[in-house]
């Protein structure tokens, strides 16, 4: 019974992870859920079944193991989109991205962005970006820094106001010399207007 339930529910994920890689720029991914039975002596309270995730990351690719098949920024991404299609059914409270954006930028960056802001509806979403896309999504900012004293490295958070978060955009868009055109791009990026 359980392996039927399994075998059943396989393909729902499959659809809607797949879906999900498209806006981030796997356009061409294909995520695959594979039931492997397993030898009897192997059987346990889980089930007969080994389950794996593959992906095809490419056509005429044949699907592999997460972990052998997919890069970093490839492997950032499916995250997402797993974590997105699961979050309601996992009973975690909070995600936490390392720099999911890595590697990609413009668009694909306000799309990881924008699947950020859609999964903070229902658990709470901690990203550490250095991504301005990325970065305005998001309904609240810290800033990270570190300082060293009396021979003792200290990280600290800084949470950003409204002002706070439009210069911080603009430095993470400029550079060191933030501009009145970086300014005015981060206002955009915040909905604010110039």
């Amino acid at each position: 019974l359980l392996s039927e339930a399994r075998a059943a529910c396989a393909r729902r994920p499959e659809q809607a992870v797949t879906a999900e890689l498209k806006p981030v720029k796997l356009v061409k991914a294909r995520f695959l859920v594979e039931i492997q039975p397993l030898p009897a002596e192997q059987w346990s309270r889980h089930g007969m079944e080994q389950i794996m995730f593959l992906i095809a990351a490419n056509p005429g690719q044949p699907a592999g193991p997460l972990s052998k098949v997919a890069s970093g920024g490839e492997l950032s991404r499916l995250m997402l989109a797993l974590k997105l299609v699961l979050a309601g059914q996992s009973g975690i409270g909070t995600l936490i991205f390392d720099e999911i954006d890595a590697g990609v930028g413009g668009a694909t960056a306000a799309a990881i962005g924008e699947r950020l802001h859609r999964l903070a509806q229902n658990v709470q979403v901690l990203a550490v970006t250095h991504s301005p896309q990325v970065a305005a999504s998001a309904d609240a900012h810290l800033r990270i820094g570190k300082q060293t004293r009396n021979g003792q490295t200290q990280t600290h958070a800084t949470p950003l106001n409204h002002t706070e978060r439009q210069e911080e955009i603009a430095r993470m868009l400029a550079g060191d010399t933030i501009t009145d055109a970086a300014r005015a791009a981060a206002a955009s990026l915040l909905g604010s207007g110039a």
